[in-house]
């Protein structure tokens, strides 16, 4: 059995706003990502079967590779209906933040969430949340922030009359954010919750290859340019770097998600410990992405907070450096010699 992640009174309080709540927005980050969207899409199944009829926002664009998901024509991008969205959040009741532990992370909403009368709930697994909310299930232990969805919904007691539409997007959001369970999912009650959700019928291996066998052929030959031409192995610090340029970007035709899962396969070299991408945004200048990952206890999430203005997990991290490619191959220069002590 899981162990409760609310006390009784915050069951209490969570049932309540939901049931008075006339108009309920859920919003993610900017940039979502598999957990972002499976705890949006997720998240907002509960609430429909709550009887509400939330508004789903994402902020931005997000990856062609979890278009295919249930209810994803639910979804409402801020970039591309913000005066709807504005009008709606002057006088929603609640907002539920999801995946995200400060609200500069939703970009151009966070003025408009700040201005909100709406009562706000956190549920988000990333350190140091400062969201002005009621309610807040934040914990830097769980695997996604679609585990403490399954659980706050397994603690209302409202599993059984869920379906596929709650299921597959919860599984698909704890799947991409441990790397296929591959990472920061040792947890025995991970595989309780995954047993749970099978019991809802889903095809597990079908969800895996919708999520990372889904490329075009454009995608897996700027793998290859990748690992051929850009990948810079230091081996005595047991540690990797590429770049991806908007050249490189523009040359196969790259579209959101085709980065995904790209800065992990340097880890399959022997002894590495520590992968970093540096990806050239493909419309602003002088912008460069920054995505790390490392493996046991190498912290790449204080690499992310000291040399790339961004933070993260142990093992999964991002940044970003304002400048120019050469700047961002520089700063991972510095990071290195910074942590040369833990890397050798």
């Amino acid at each position: 059995m899981l162990e409760n992640i609310m006390t009784d009174g915050e069951c209490t309080q969570l049932r309540s706003l939901i049931d008075n709540a006339e108009t309920i927005v859920v919003v993610c980050h900017t940039n979502p990502d598999g957990d972002a969207i499976g705890s949006l899409l997720g998240w907002g199944e509960v609430l429909r079967q709550c009887g509400k009829e939330p508004l789903l926002v994402a902020p931005d664009q997000y990856p062609d590779y979890l278009q295919w998901m249930p209810n994803t024509d639910k979804i409402v991008r801020y970039d591309k209906r913000k005066d709807y969205v504005d009008t709606v959040l002057k006088i929603a009741d609640m907002v539920f933040c999801l995946d995200f532990n400060t609200l500069s992370r939703t970009g151009d909403m966070e003025s408009p969430l700040v201005e909100s009368p709406a009562r706000k709930v956190l549920i988000d697994h990333h350190l140091d949340p400062d969201v002005d909310a009621v309610l807040s299930f934040s914990q830097s232990h769980m695997s996604s922030t679609c585990e403490l969805v399954f659980r706050i919904v397994w603690q209302l007691g409202l599993f059984d009359q869920l379906g596929k539409h709650y299921a597959v997007p919860v599984y698909t959001g704890m799947m991409t954010d441990t790397g296929g369970f591959t990472f920061n999912s040792n947890d025995p009650d991970i595989f309780f919750i995954i047993s749970q959700l099978l019991t809802k019928r889903i095809n597990k291996d079908k969800i895996f290859r919708n999520v990372y066998h889904n490329y075009s052929e454009h995608r897996l030959r700027m793998v290859g340019h990748v690992l051929c031409n850009r990948l810079v192995v230091d081996e005595k610090r047991h540690a990797a770097y590429y770049t991806l340029t908007r050249a490189d970007l523009k040359q196969f035709h790259f579209v959101r998600g085709d980065s995904e899962g790209l800065v992990n396969m340097p880890l399959q070299i022997k002894g590495l410990k520590l992968s970093i991408s540096l990806r050239e945004d493909t419309e602003r200048p002088n912008l460069v992405w920054v995505s790390l990952r490392s493996v046991d206890d190498f912290p790449c999430n204080e690499v992310a907070a000291r040399f790339f203005n961004g933070g993260g997990h142990l093992n999964a991290s991002g940044g970003r450096i304002n400048g120019t490619i050469d700047d961002a191959v520089k700063a991972v220069e510095k990071a290195l010699d910074a942590f040369e002590g833990q890397l050798v």
